[in-house]
């Protein structure tokens, strides 16, 4: 892999992170496109760090204003049980099914871009009916319902799927109001990306070689500048134009994938 490469790569993954169209589908895609892999897909886990703090940085007021009202405030202390409930569906199952998504899944361009596809018309369904919603505020999501956004969340283990993309129609489905369901994918992000890094980095420690690291570094800085650029922006266009538009995207970027499987495999 390059410069250019983990350059490109990261301002995909910070442009697609936090977005219903999977960034990992991107990412693995991308590199096929090119002709390029990474060491046990560590690359593509490790550069979300970058996103990662990109999204810290951002809720950065938010997240201190949280911390510093838990010892008083019941409604923090409720809010921050239900981050850590949605957290961990997706953790169980990501650790015992760890070998399977990374030698298996990560390894089927024909399950990403049927993935994408499908998921593209969820979108397009999901964002065309009127929910009955119930919870316009993160704080106020119970966690009852944040378990079940979680159970959504393991959806995207299968890559293609989209960890926002699942949150958010999972917290639609539970009744919670689109901007809302996009902010609280934002939060769950947080412990959700946090632990796969970790789990990752400790997994694949031993195999890492020098070069990994520098292009890590570069997709990490890349994936932090345009991560930041979507936190900022993406709520507001979701609450304004809704989930089609990435609806359409995905369905463009893996029926296109698809073509090219047919033609060249």
């Amino acid at each position: 892999m390059e410069v250019w490469h983990a350059l490109l790569l990261g301002l995909i993954e910070g442009l697609t992170e936090y977005l219903p169209v999977s960034s990992t589908a991107h990412l693995l895609l991308t590199q096929r496109l090119l002709g390029v892999s990474s060491t046990g897909h560590t690359f593509e886990v490790l550069i979300q760090l970058g996103a990662i703090v990109a999204l810290l940085t951002v809720y950065a007021g938010r997240l201190w204003q949280i911390a510093t009202a838990l010892p008083s405030d019941p409604t923090a202390r409720k809010f921050v049980l239900s981050v850590l409930l949605a957290f961990l569906p997706a953790a169980i199952v990501g650790v015992l099914g760890h070998k399977i998504i990374k030698e298996v899944l990560f390894e089927s361009p024909l399950i990403i871009c049927l993935s994408l596809v499908i998921g593209g018309f969820v979108l397009l369904i999901v964002d065309a009916i009127k929910f009955d919603t119930r919870y316009r505020n993160v704080m106020e999501i119970p966690p009852s319902r944040a378990l079940g956004i979680g159970l959504f969340q393991c959806l995207a283990l299968v890559p293609g799927v989209s960890r926002s993309g699942s949150t958010i129609v999972g917290s639609m489905l539970l009744g919670v109001d689109k901007r809302t369901a996009a902010e609280f994918s934002f939060f769950l992000a947080m412990p959700t990306m946090a632990g796969a890094f970790a789990y990752d980095l400790y997994k694949n420690w031993d195999v890492l070689t020098v070069t990994d690291a520098s292009n890590i570094a570069i997709g990490f800085v890349a994936a932090f500048i345009s991560g930041a650029l979507v936190v900022r922006y993406a709520l507001d266009f979701i609450a304004a134009r809704g989930l089609s538009f990435f609806g359409w995207w995905r369905i463009l970027v893996g029926g296109i994938g698809l073509g090219a499987l047919m033609i060249g495999g």
